[in-house]
């Protein structure tokens, strides 16, 4: 309601042409509601709103907007308009936006960075996709450990301006190799002739610019940390990622999670600026191999014509047995694919978990077998052996589903696959089949056909 209200009166001003006063109403809000009340008006209108904004706000509203709108924006700008963009993002941003931008858009751009955004983008760039050296920053402040307090706060007046955050110092040597770390809060309690090297942390947790963006994210949330240093294999800092990359970065992983478990290719576009064609590309191979693989389950009940022949009510209850188990599988599987995402179960908890979900799978089994019992005896009206059929399936699927569930996602994990992609639509496809082996084999013994 806010939003709309504060979208109205910016419109209203653009109409009245008074850009002063559209200056001074922006000027009050925050970045990241001045790029929503952008996203909301024409093209036109976004780009007049863009080049009424003061230069360092610019900058920053700019790092909030969609691709689409920073590319618009970046193409109705001169090339030297366009570099002081670049300039004046941190790095970590910069480089967010030259990955979503065309070959030759990044090539003009870098050539109108000054040398040094320049050097730092291009150093950022080389780092491999999703590692925390491709999402870290380089804007940060370091410390010599010979300083004083009073001359790391100096220091810190004069460089801070343009540092992600100054609430963590870096203590670094002459080689800048990390030494340890000083927090803002205690450079301000401390002494103004103290050293730094005696009031520094030394026991600094680090991440390698190689490790996976997934492993940083997970190193944030065990230690509680908004800011961690970066380092290459000779301890050298040379960045540092904060808590806001981190909350991108963990929406990221969890989007394409939820992709892969519902069979689908992920994809790093919201769904709004998908076309169809890209839709379909991203549905159509996984529907593809699971229909294939589906045809297994036709050919099962194709085999057993006789036995249903004989006793028709048997199909009756296929769809209510495939499903269970589908649900049944799928019960077991999201909770062991969270479980490793969230490092909370290991290899060697295998047999742990085996035991426990056959013990949870025959208590669930029983207790929805019985319910079936009575519903087919009082309800249906079927024969008891018929009942006892269908109820063992049940009991026996369950049991299957939960195993096929919980072992699938930790051996594909084993072998180097993303366990998310034994979800729900691939375990169903192998319960189904096995519940309807069982089922007809249970019938053929129970039933004598």
């Amino acid at each position: 309601m806010e939003t709309r209200i504060e979208l109205e009166e910016l419109l209203k001003l653009l109409e009245a042409k008074q850009y002063t006063n559209v200056r001074q109403f922006l000027a009050e809000l925050n970045v990241a509601d001045i790029a929503v009340l952008m996203e909301e008006l024409e093209e036109e209108g976004m780009l007049k709103v863009f080049r009424i904004l003061p230069k360092d706000l610019a900058a920053e509203v700019f790092s909030y907007l969609e691709v689409d709108s920073q590319h618009s924006i970046i193409n109705s700008l001169s090339e030297r308009e366009a570099g002081n963009i670049i300039d004046n993002l941190m790095a970590d941003d910069a480089v967010d936006f030259l990955e979503e931008m065309p070959a030759n858009v990044v090539e003009k751009l870098l050539a109108n960075a000054n040398p040094d955004t320049r050097q730092a983008l291009n150093q950022l760039l080389r780092y491999p996709e999703d590692s925390a050296g491709s999402i870290m920053t380089v804007e940060y402040v370091s410390l010599k450990e010979t300083l004083t307090v009073d001359q790391a706060i100096e220091r810190i007046r004069r460089v801070g301006l343009d540092s992600e955050t100054i609430n963590i110092c870096y203590v670094l040597d002459a080689r800048r190799e990390l030494l340890g770390t000083v927090t803002l809060r205690n450079l301000l309690l401390s002494q103004g002739e103290e050293i730094i090297g005696d009031i520094m942390h030394e026991n600094v947790i680090a991440i390698n610019t190689l490790m996976d963006q997934e492993q940083a994210a997970a190193q944030f949330k065990k230690y509680d940390f908004t800011a961690m240093p970066v380092v290459d294999n000779e301890n050298r800092l040379v960045g540092i990622i904060t808590v806001d990359d981190i909350v991108d970065i963990m929406e990221e992983e969890t989007t394409e999670d939820m992709e892969k478990m519902a069979a689908i290719v992920p994809s790093d576009k919201p769904y709004m600026r998908m076309t169809v064609g890209e839709t379909y590309k991203k549905r159509i191979p996984w529907l593809l191999l699971l229909m294939v693989s589906a045809t297994f389950t036709g050919a099962i009940i194709s085999s057993f014509e006789d036995a249903l022949s004989v006793y028709a009510a048997l199909i009756a209850f296929i769809p209510m047995l495939m499903d269970t188990g589908g649900n049944a599988g799928g019960q077991a599987s999201v909770t062991i694919i969270r479980g490793l995402s969230l490092g909370e179960i290991e290899y060697r908890d295998v047999p742990r978990i085996v035991w426990k979900e056959a013990r949870v799978a025959v208590l669930c089994g029983c207790t929805l077998a019985a319910a079936n019992f009575a519903k087919l005896l009082f309800f249906d009206q079927v024969g008891i052996l018929v009942a006892l059929t269908v109820c063992l399936t049940l009991v026996a699927a369950v049991l299957m589903a939960m195993l096929v569930g919980c072992l699938l996602p930790i051996g594909a994990k084993k072998i180097g696959f993303d366990p998310a992609v034994m979800a729900s639509p691939f375990i169903t496809t192998i319960v189904d089949a096995l519940s309807l082996l069982v089922y007809f084999r249970f019938a053929t013994i129970i039933l004598k056909i």
